[in-house]
């Protein structure tokens, strides 16, 4: 039984709590046979995922998209490097942020769009410094703490 195409939204929780998040794109993704199947089921995981750029190419490393399980010899290869597809301008863009600034590139979250189509929303990053985490998270458990209170009343 699988889920809905619009309901599938993976998140890497990870990249708000490491990173400052500066600026946000939506950018296709390629992929190859059965990896289509294995995302509409949920079987894709984006911790430890990042972006770089070959020869002015954009490319995800890290994402894992579990094999699927009912392919054959033709499945594919669960941890493999995905091109992503973005404008010209875009590309541009990010690869001179990325090399004057220091900034890096981090997926965040993929879903399907209206027409069915996976894609993929990554972010210009800077990376935060070990006060700054302590900082979010003293925000985090403040407003635990103010829901709970508003709760009782």
């Amino acid at each position: 039984m699988s889920l809905p195409t619009s309901r599938i939204n993976i998140r890497n929780k990870r990249a708000t709590f490491d990173y400052e998040l500066i600026e946000r794109f939506s950018a296709g993704i390629q992929l190859a046979g059965t990896e289509i199947k294995s995302i509409r089921l949920g079987k894709a995981s984006l911790v430890d995922s990042y972006c770089y750029f070959v020869k002015g190419e954009l490319w995800l490393k890290g994402m894992r998209v579990s094999e699927y399980f009912y392919g054959t010899f033709n499945n594919h290869q669960p941890e493999r490097e995905r091109k992503l597809l973005l404008k010209k301008k875009e590309l541009q863009k990010l690869e001179r942020k990325t090399k004057e600034s220091g900034l890096t590139i981090v997926p965040i979250k993929l879903f399907f769009n209206d027409r069915g189509f996976v894609k993929i929303e990554i972010a210009l990053a800077k990376g935060k410094k070990q006060h700054d985490k302590r900082e979010t998270l003293k925000m985090k458990d403040a407003g635990r703490e103010m829901d709970r209170a508003r709760k009782k009343f």
